[in-house]
């Protein structure tokens, strides 16, 4: 999902450092700080309204280290933490990750050296989120390793938004390193920070929670996955978002249909996906075109992804 990209645009980059390094007095310097963290904080669609991928691209890598430049210098301050937390995910989401999914089995040694650099994006992420959480609920890290539904307890209204993109970082993670029991471990974590983000308020970013939950339900039941839950949270983000956004279409048909090896469902969720006109809603064009593209991505490869190619499963993932 790709709801918002925080806006550390280059200018302001630019005055940050300025101030950064130019100001004499450690009381103005200090402000000057936390003065340009928070209009960072902020955001804003400049980014989000974009329609070239590859021009964020190119701009968010030097907002993202200014904000830990800042966060050096200011290491608590909450906006800054927001920020690092969901730009990290973000970009590691969008532009590196995303481009691990387009290139398939092209080339294995690339998709796998950017799926390392994904993962390694995702947890520093993570950390900013965890220490994000960690400035009013000192000890929640540890708390959720041991007994997260009792963690999450305490998060309130006003952290939705660092509880919903630690969540998503550290869910991401763990989608890529499946192979690592240390980070498969942590699921219950995840489940347990979204699913307060969830019960805090569903209509968060357009419906972003549920889509993040068809992913955690399509899991196995082992790991306490429901296909049936899973539908639901797809049914709730679409009429949230009045489906006007591509994520939950490509989520289910990703999560669900490929693995239930309909490919007919799974190529009307990702032609729906493709319908949606960007310019319907201006504020979110970035994310329809970054999704839409990973959507045609998918179709290119469905006969990779169907073990029978010329015999679809007849339709059941509604």
């Amino acid at each position: 999902m790709l709801p918002k990209v925080a806006a550390p645009w280059p200018w302001l980059a630019l005055a940050a450092a300025s101030l950064l390094f130019g100001a004499t007095s450690c009381s103005i310097r200090k402000y000057a700080i936390n003065a340009i963290g928070d209009s960072v904080a902020q955001g804003g669609d400049a980014f989000t309204s974009d329609d070239d991928p590859e021009l964020v691209r190119g701009a968010l890598p030097f907002g993202l280290k200014t904000m830990e430049m800042l966060l050096k210098e200011s290491p608590k301050h909450e906006g800054l933490l927001l920020g690092a937390t969901q730009g990290f995910t973000q970009y590691a989401y969008a532009f590196v990750q995303m481009d691990a999914d387009i290139a398939g089995d092209t080339d294995y040694e690339k998709v796998t050296t950017m799926n390392d650099r994904a993962l390694k994006l995702y947890l520093r992420a993570r950390g900013y989120g965890l220490r994000g959480l960690e400035l009013r609920h000192k000890g929640i890290t540890q708390r959720l390793s041991m007994a997260p539904q009792e963690a999450v307890k305490a998060i309130t209204l006003r952290e939705q938004p660092i509880l919903f993109w630690t969540a998503a970082a550290w869910g991401s993670a763990i989608a890529l390193g499946k192979d690592r029991p240390e980070l498969v471990a942590d699921l219950p974590a995840v489940r347990a920070l979204m699913e307060r983000a969830l019960a805090l308020n569903e209509n968060f970013e357009g419906g972003s929670i549920h889509e993040a939950m068809i992913a955690l339900d399509a899991l196995p039941a082992d790991l306490g996955g429901s296909i049936e839950h899973a539908k639901q949270h797809f049914e709730r983000a679409v009429a949230i978002s009045k489906g006007d956004r591509p994520g939950p279409y490509v989520a289910l048909a990703e999560a669900v249909a490929v693995p239930q090896q309909d490919r007919k469902t799974f190529e009307r969720l990702l032609n729906q996906a493709l319908a949606i006109d960007p310019e319907k809603n201006p504020s979110q064009r970035l994310e329809t075109v970054i999704m839409q593209r990973k959507a045609r991505a998918l179709l290119a490869r469905a006969d990779d992804l169907f073990l029978d190619a010329g015999d679809a499963k007849p339709e059941e993932t509604k």
